[in-house]
């Protein structure tokens, strides 16, 4: 990757509603199951194939739009995004995220998590 990459992903479901313990295993919700398909898609259709998935580390930048006024925890909204890209093989492990910037904007219909992945410079890298 030699220069940045932004990519526009639908709003995702907190880490709470993604998740779900069924007979003592944990398992991704139906909600989860149906964002982490259309991250994928939507990632697939912005770049127009399939990506090869960054083996370095990253810092990115995310810019969250909730569909609603509704309160949110902003923490709670990067683990369904982050594993979506990861299945869409963006990166290789979203443990290569090192640095992250984020921000609440407007309310927009509907909602969207739009996120800029940049190659983290090895001066800066973290173990």
């Amino acid at each position: 990757m030699n220069k940045s990459i932004s990519l526009v992903l639908p709003f995702p479901p907190s880490v709470n509603a993604c998740w779900r313990t069924v007979r003592g295993t944990m398992i991704i919700s139906e909600k989860g199951r149906k964002f982490r398909a259309n991250a994928i898609a939507a990632v697939y259709e912005q770049l127009r194939r399939r990506p090869i998935a960054i083996t370095e580390n990253v810092s990115v930048i995310v810019k969250m739009y909730p569909p609603t006024k509704q309160r949110r925890d902003i923490d709670n909204y990067l683990k369904a995004a982050f594993d979506a890209l990861t299945h869409a093989k963006v990166w290789k492990d979203d443990d290569q995220v090192k640095r992250v910037e984020m921000e609440w904007c407007e309310v927009v219909k509907g909602g969207r998590f739009e996120i800029t992945i940049n190659l983290l410079k090895s001066a800066n890298a973290v173990a």
